[in-house]
C-alpha cells in the first residue's frame, strides 16, 4: 500500500468531523444567541459525526465485511456483522441526540452509551498497535480521533448547555 493511500484510508474517517464542525460553523455565523449556537453545534455534532460517521460505518461492515476487515487488519469473522449492528445504534443514539427535544441530560447519557463503546474500541485498537503491531490504516488514526472525540464532544456540549440553562434560571424563593 502506497503512502499517500495508507494516509487517506486512516483519515477517511475524519470527514464526519469536518462535516459537524463545517456544518456548525456555516449554521452559527448569525446565531441570535450564545445558547442557540450552542444548540446547533450540539445538533450538527450528534447527526453528523455520531449518527452519520455510525450509520456510515453500518453500511460498510454489512456490504463490504471483507474491505473492512482487512482495513482494521483483521481476518473476516462474525465480528463484522456484530459490529455493524453497534454502529447503527450509536446512529440511532445520535439521531436522537439531535433532535430538538434532546435535553441535555438525555444528550449525556447518549454521550456516555457511545463512549462505552467507542472508548472501548480505543483501547482495542492501541492494544492491536502495540502487542501485534497492527498497523493497518482502520487500526490508527482518523479512527482513534473519531472514537475519542465523538461521545467526548456530545457530552461535553450538552454539559455545557446543562450549565447555561442553570445559570438562566430565574431566582426562586427555594433558590435563594
Amino acid at each position: 500500500m502506497s503512502e499517500v493511500s495508507y494516509v487517506a484510508q486512516s483519515a477517511l474517517p475524519l470527514i464526519w468531523v469536518l462535516v459537524a464542525v463545517i456544518g456548525a460553523l456555516i449554521r452559527t455565523r448569525h446565531s441570535p444567541s450564545h445558547r442557540a449556537a450552542l444548540e446547533t453545534w450540539q445538533r450538527w455534532w450528534a447527526v453528523a459525526a455520531l449518527g452519520c460517521g455510525s450509520l456510515w460505518l453500518t453500511i460498510a461492515f454489512i456490504t463490504i465485511p471483507d474491505g473492512m476487515a482487512d482495513t482494521i487488519g483483521f481476518n473476516r469473522s462474525p465480528f463484522e456483522f456484530e459490529i455493524a449492528f453497534a454502529n447503527l445504534g450509536l446512529a440511532v443514539m445520535g439521531f436522537r441526540a439531535a433532535s430538538s427535544s434532546a435535553t441535555p441530560r438525555e444528550r449525556i447519557t447518549v454521550g456516555l452509551g457511545a463512549g462505552m463503546f467507542l472508548w472501548g474500541a480505543v483501547i482495542g485498537h492501541v492494544y492491536q498497535w502495540f502487542a501485534n503491531g497492527n498497523h493497518a490504516p482502520g487500526n490508527g488514526g482518523g479512527v482513534l480521533v473519531c472514537d475519542v472525540l465523538f461521545p467526548a464532544v456530545v457530552i461535553i456540549l450538552a454539559r455545557r448547555s446543562r450549565r447555561l440553562s442553570t445559570a438562566e434560571r430565574p431566582a426562586t424563593a427555594a433558590n435563594v
